[in-house]
């Protein structure tokens, strides 16, 4: 029983790191859209590699929200940039799921992605009435300035307990202790 239970284990393990060793070989999945989609704030940009020249145009990008079904529905930014790197962005665009479509100058399609756009909060910034003084904790009154004689007077007291005590405990320890 024992050695069939141990079989049992190590051949799960062997067969959990051969598939272990074909999910490393595979490597990263690539992306299958020839587009790059990105977002700041309200503004949604692309960008593709894949379009060429055709007649001084690069191609035309739209942004479909979830209402729109084609290309020709969506807002349409022609794209611009040099044949290394085409790029459209739109701006305002509020909170949502959105679908960007760029089709190339030759017809052909670069890619389809979605992107959700956040709604844009604000900070609502407010002034607020700081303590004139600094926080009024301490001890006893700790807030309040008090003049000279009134910390003469508390060392007068503090000094006369203090000579009380000495006088009292050396008093006591004087005598002889009796029954």
């Amino acid at each position: 029983m024992r050695n069939s239970s141990l079989f049992l284990r190590s051949g799960l393990t062997v067969a959990a790191a051969s598939a272990l060793s074909f999910l490393v070989a595979a490597g990263p999945a690539e992306a299958q859209s020839g587009i790059s989609v990105s977002t700041t704030g309200t503004t949604v940009s692309v960008t593709t590699r894949a379009c060429t020249n055709v007649n001084g145009s690069w191609g035309t990008a739209s942004l479909l929200n979830s209402r729109q079904a084609n290309f020709s529905q969506g807002r349409q930014v022609s794209l611009s940039g040099t044949t290394a790197l085409q790029s459209a962005a739109w701006s305002n665009v509020s909170a949502g799921t959105y679908t960007v479509i760029v089709i190339c100058s030759d017809g052909t399609t670069a890619g389809t992605q979605s992107v959700i756009v956040s709604p844009s909060v604000r900070p609502t910034i407010s002034a607020t009435a700081s303590p004139s003084r600094g926080v009024m904790g301490g001890v006893g009154g700790g807030s309040q300035d008090y003049g000279t004689l009134t910390l003469v007077g508390g060392g007068v007291l503090v000094g006369t307990a203090v000579a009380g005590t000495a006088w009292y405990l050396r008093r006591r320890t004087s005598k002889p202790y009796r029954l």
